[in-house]
C-alpha cells in the first residue's frame, strides 16, 4: 500500500486514530482488546484504506487474538467513526501489528547486539 504524505491525510490520519481508542476505551467491550493501543494510522494515495497500527503485550497468541477482535470489531468501528467523522467516503479499516517498540527493544533478528 503506498501511503499519502499530505498534510490532509496526515491530519485525517490523527483524527482517525483519535476517534478509533476512544470508541476502544468507551464502546468496545470485548476483553480481547484490553490493553490494545493504537500507534498510528497511515492512509493510501486516495484514502480509501486507513492501516491501523497497534500494540499488546503477552507474545504472539495475545497479538493474533488482539487482531481477530479488531477484524471483528471492524464493522463497529467504522460505523462509529461515520457518527463521529463527517466525510463522504470513510475509508477501510485494516490492522496490522506494530513491532516498532519491540525491535527498539529487542533489537531486530539477525542484527548484532551493540
Amino acid at each position: 500500500m503506498k501511503s499519502a504524505s499530505s498534510r490532509r491525510s496526515v491530519r485525517l490520519g490523527d483524527l482517525i486514530l483519535r476517534e478509533l481508542a476512544n470508541m476502544l476505551l468507551e464502546e468496545v467491550a470485548d476483553p480481547r482488546l484490553e490493553l490494545v493501543s493504537l500507534t498510528g494510522v497511515k492512509l493510501n494515495t486516495d484514502m480509501s484504506i486507513a492501516l491501523v497500527a497497534f500494540t499488546v503485550g503477552g507474545g504472539e497468541a495475545r497479538r493474533k487474538e488482539a487482531l481477530e477482535a479488531l477484524n471483528k470489531a471492524k464493522g463497529f468501528l467504522r460505523s462509529g467513526l461515520g457518527r463521529r467523522i463527517e466525510m463522504r467516503s470513510l475509508p477501510d479499516l485494516r490492522f496490522a501489528f506494530d513491532d516498532f517498540l519491540e525491535d527498539m527493544v529487542y533489537g531486530k533478528p539477525g542484527l548484532p547486539d551493540r
